[in-house]
């Protein structure tokens, strides 16, 4: 293994962390979240999703980088 494969790697490894992490404070808050939000609800709500969309973009591209993709999942 290359260094440069090896830090491909560490990045996956990191951007999969940082996807998790979002994951989970999504998760967390839809937890405690009432039915009906108000706007400061459906606010944290909107900056949480793309949070998490971002670092779910930022997975894949590490992944992809490292040799770690697959066909279309869908």
């Amino acid at each position: 293994m290359t260094v440069e494969q090896i830090g491909q790697l560490h990045r996956a490894r990191q951007a999969a962390k940082e996807s998790a992490k979002a994951a989970r404070r999504l998760a967390e808050f839809l937890e405690t979240a009432p039915a009906g939000p108000d706007d400061a609800q459906l606010t944290e709500f909107i900056t949480l999703l793309a949070r998490e969309e971002a670092t779910r973009a930022e997975r894949d591209e590490a992944c992809a980088s490292a040799g770690y993709q697959a066909p279309s999942v869908e």
